[in-house]
């Protein structure tokens, strides 16, 4: 059993590239009668297509509060930051954004925004850092230009990598007999005495006993 058509002249709509007369019946009917049911409006306002092809052509195109041109730097950021808060859920990301659809945001993201946070270094589903940098395709594709092969972790790095650590252990070490030979080889401090004059004490003779 297949799905129901989304208008009851399905089979006989027109496909393809829109004309400038059906823009017009469409702008014209909208401008009257609002935008009402997409299912019965392609009959009302005397157009052969499906009610969703007359949807996505207002919403997408002849909206006239539409905005043109390139996206600016604030879009960018609020895209981001929606991003980051609802996912893929581009029409509830467009409602924040006046004058910009779902599909247009959709494919900005994934032609400009993607690489620009990569280029930051954000991973773009998680917006965490990315945990190990990646290297630019510009870089690849002069590597491969240059017949050059891409580097890979190799013994001697291993060992370059460990000599630092080691050498940082053993000043460690070094620094701790120092300390303990400095601890252990500090000078005492002796008192010394003053010189001091003693003057007998003389005491008178006993008495004679008689």
């Amino acid at each position: 059993m297949g799905r129901s058509p989304c208008c009851e002249l399905e089979a006989h709509t027109n496909k393809g590239t829109w004309t400038k007369e059906e823009d017009e019946l469409l702008v014209n009917y909208i401008a009257l009668h609002g935008e009402g049911c997409w299912r019965s409006l392609p009959k009302a306002a005397g157009l052969l297509r499906c009610g969703k092809s007359c949807r996505l052509r207002w919403i997408n195109y002849l909206r006239p509060d539409l905005k043109r041109g390139n996206f600016t730097q604030e879009e960018d950021e609020i895209i981001i930051k929606l991003h980051s808060l609802l996912g893929n859920k581009w029409s509830l990301i467009a409602r924040r954004l006046p004058g910009r659809t779902d599909n247009e945001i959709k494919n900005y993201w994934n032609t400009h925004i993607k690489r620009k946070l990569i280029h930051r270094g954000i991973d773009p589903q998680t917006h965490l850092p990315l945990k190990n940098a990646t290297p630019t395709p510009t870089a690849d594709k002069n590597r491969i230009c240059l017949g050059l092969r891409s580097p890979t972790p190799s013994s001697s790095s291993t060992i370059e990598e460990t000599q630092p650590h080691s050498q940082l252990q053993h000043e460690q070490n070094a620094a701790v007999a120092v300390d303990l030979e400095l601890s252990i080889g500090l000078p005492s401090y002796s008192t010394t005495v003053s010189k001091v004059s003693f003057r007998p004490v003389t005491r008178p003779p006993p008495p004679l006993r008689t």
